[in-house]
């Protein structure tokens, strides 16, 4: 899990209304929401074993 150097913005109130993070922390969650994106966009691909997937890169000269 990725530790996050958190600084809040409050209001007069003294509730918290933003949150400043380092940017690379922000690109790192950028990536990962991007991961997680391609992940449920492909939820219903079809899938094969990795027997399959080593006799394919076999085939294909790529193992």
């Amino acid at each position: 899990m990725i530790e996050l150097g958190r600084q809040y913005i409050v209001n007069a109130s003294g509730e918290k209304t933003a949150v400043i993070i380092p940017a690379g922390e922000y690109e790192e969650l950028l990536e990962d929401l991007h991961d997680l994106a391609v992940v449920a966009e492909r939820r219903e691909d079809p899938t094969i074993s990795f027997e399959e997937l080593k006799e394919k890169l076999r085939k294909d000269g790529l193992l």
